[in-house]
């Protein structure tokens, strides 16, 4: 069983084996911090009965008007804590702190997501996220950005995927068909 606790700054010497997972992205110690204390609300753990951690998750809000949401920048888990609904849970979480009743009164949450990584579109999709556009060439690192976006690759391509919010009761922040709308990285602005 897990708890959610306030992510802390020293909370990163005890997340060496969750960010040494192949499966989580890894970020320079000041992203962490920046994250810490602009978006303390949205930034947490899970912890186990013996108060180590299992899994986190790290979100920051971004936009105007319609376009004000919250983006998930990370959610990853343990490896010996996953398919137990950990993820899930972390992101049910945020949903929690976004919805219209709390300060942020946010319109949806996005995320992106690469498109090769079936197992994460899969939780997502049944938590209600939707696919908004393909971001052709997000996860590439060259140095020669995109510039067709015809040009398709799983494994460097993300999904923006979006859920609505209370707010958007008229789901005007997610589409249909979203798998087809292709953009490049520089389009994706908020």
């Amino acid at each position: 069983m897990s708890s959610i606790k306030p992510f802390q700054a020293t909370d990163l010497f005890n997340f060496t084996p969750i960010n040494l997972d192949p499966l989580t992205e890894n970020f320079y110690l000041y992203f962490y911090h920046q994250y810490l204390y602009t978006w303390p609300t949205l930034s947490y753990k899970s912890v186990n009965e013996n108060q180590e951690p299992t899994g986190y998750m790290l979100a920051k809000t971004e936009g105007q008007g319609k376009e004000w949401h919250a983006h998930i920048s990370a959610v990853t888990v343990d490896p010996n804590y996953r398919r137990v609904s950990l993820g899930s849970y972390l992101c049910e979480q945020l949903k929690i702190v976004v919805e219209p009743e709390r300060p942020i009164n946010a319109w949806f949450i996005d995320l992106f997501v690469k498109c090769s990584n079936k197992t994460a579109i899969t939780m997502y999709e049944k938590l209600g996220y939707s696919v908004f556009r393909r971001v052709i060439g997000y996860y590439e690192t060259g140095a020669t950005p995109p510039t067709d976006i015809k040009k398709v690759n799983d494994d460097i391509d993300a999904y923006d995927m979006r859920i609505s919010l209370k707010r958007d009761t008229k789901n005007e922040t997610v589409r249909d068909n979203g798998r087809k709308m292709h953009v490049l990285p520089e389009e994706v602005v908020f």
